[in-house]
């Protein structure tokens, strides 16, 4: 790729200039006033490299104010924020940019290469008292303690009092993602209690979480519970590889992908996936199409399908949620024009992210300002407000992952088995089957997600 600019270029070497030691020539006389335009902090220099990146990469560079302050922020983080406003996109009243971020490099190291440090576990509310466990990674101290997605929580460090109130919901939140030790009392489906004390530990992330063969009305159906599109890409496409290998030697006529909490993560494992779920027929066509802003058109690219194994399913069902974002409808976006797709979950559309980034260093910091969009073989890919669910059905947050018997799970069978979806989204709590209302403790729940990772991560890298 070209390198960013020369302007670029000279704020870097004015940020290692100012990280020099200066030289102390013993004299008494009191130094000058500071100018800080003239005298700018190491932070300033980085918040100016980042202005400097935005205003030539990102998507929506033009709409960049002259007079935008990069230095009025408290750090790059704040600034990416302020930058996303500035995303006026035709047809939209508001900002498309919900998602350009920064982050610290070491931060970013784990996190895109699935290294976690917590205790593996994520939780969501399933009615006003009744928190459950949503997810545990298996390499995890949760995973490895045994505790399974559907687990209730019932106390907390000995605290009984579990509901969606501010302060209840503030405890759960510092004591499940940002203690180093919490002791909690859990209640399994059987009705069982077992008292678990977890300390945090690094781990590395298992985003396939549960895989299986399903007989439906004659028919042999595919699934997949996919958590991320980050992590150790080797471990995952061998993953990869061996449960479609299985898929095709049980003869699956149609796949359930499950992505109803994945917020995105590399576009090559999009890729990779994509080119074992396309059929036959969609080989060497186009996947998708991607473009840049007017300052790296030369870069716009054209990916097309390059067939991995020999499944060929004319159907797939997507599991999905309000949280199923980017890569995850990068992957649901492309294969639209050559499969029947039936979008099912928890909520009326997906999170809507039809651009993507990659890091950019910044000092200690990787900036990372939208700077492509992608659209389908179809030219479509204007998402902005995700894509309709096409039988919202509420998640069954009270079964484990494959459990035939989980809401969106039985759904999709039943819809196999008998031509007509066995649950909807009922707009209630069913307390009897631990459904869960996709509008009930919508802050409280939103509360508990905001660690989830959402993006597309590209794999061009600007250089410096």
């Amino acid at each position: 790729m070209k390198r960013i600019s020369a302007a670029l270029c000279v704020i870097t070497v004015l940020f290692l200039a100012s990280c020099k030691k200066s030289i102390d020539d013993g004299s008494t006389t009191p130094p000058p006033p500071v100018d800080s335009t003239a005298n700018p902090t190491p932070e300033d220099l980085v918040k100016d490299t980042v202005l400097l990146i935005a205003r030539d990469v990102y998507l929506w560079n033009t709409q960049i104010p002259s007079d935008f302050d990069a230095r009025s922020y408290a750090d790059p983080i704040a600034e990416m924020d302020a930058i996303r406003q500035y995303s006026i996109e035709p047809g939209f009243a508001n900002p498309v940019d919900r998602y350009s971020f920064a982050i610290k490099q070491t931060d970013w190291d784990n996190l895109s290469n699935g290294i976690e440090q917590d205790f593996g576990m994520s939780v969501f509310f399933n009615t006003g008292t009744d928190l459950r466990v949503k997810y545990a990674e298996q390499a995890s101290p949760a995973g490895l303690a045994g505790i399974e997605r559907g687990w209730q929580i019932i106390k907390i460090n000995g605290n009984s009092q579990i509901n969606t109130s501010e302060a209840s919901v503030n405890m759960i939140v510092n004591a499940v993602f940002y203690s180093s030790n919490t002791s909690f009392t859990f209640k399994k489906p059987d009705g069982s209690t077992v008292d678990i004390s977890l300390t945090a530990a690094t781990y590395q992330s298992h985003p396939i979480f549960a895989d299986s063969v399903y007989a439906a009305n004659g028919k042999k159906v595919g699934y997949l519970a996919l958590n991320s599109f980050l992590g150790d890409t080797t471990e995952i496409y061998s993953e990869f590889g061996s449960i479609f290998n299985n898929f095709q030697s049980q003869n699956v006529n149609e796949v359930i992908v499950d992505l109803r909490y994945n917020g995105g993560g590399y576009v090559s494992m999009a890729e990779k996936l994509a080119n074992y779920l396309v059929p036959t027929a969609g080989n060497n066509q186009v996947m998708y199409k991607q473009t840049f802003n007017a300052n790296y058109s030369s870069y716009n690219e054209t990916t097309v399908y390059h067939k991995l194994g020999s499944l060929n399913v004319d159907k797939i069902f997507f599991i999905v949620s309000d949280n199923t974002a980017s890569a995850s409808e990068l992957l649901i976006n492309s294969l639209k024009p050559f499969v029947s797709e039936t979008l099912v979950g928890p909520s009326d559309t997906t999170y809507g992210k039809p651009v993507g980034f990659f890091p950019i260093p910044a000092g200690e910091w990787y900036a990372f300002p939208i700077s492509f969009r992608t659209v389908n073989k179809d030219g479509n890919g204007n998402y902005f407000g995700g894509f309709k669910v096409d039988h919202p059905t509420d998640d069954g947050l009270d079964r484990n992952w494959g459990d035939v018997d989980e809401n969106c799970l039985k759904s999709i069978l039943t819809y196999i088995k008998t031509g007509t979806f066995g649950f909807a989204h009922t707009g209630s709590t069913n307390i009897s089957n631990g459904t869960i209302n996709t509008t009930f403790n919508t802050a409280a729940n939103k509360t508990l997600e905001t660690r989830t990772f959402k993006g597309a991560v590209g794999k061009t890298k600007f250089v410096r």
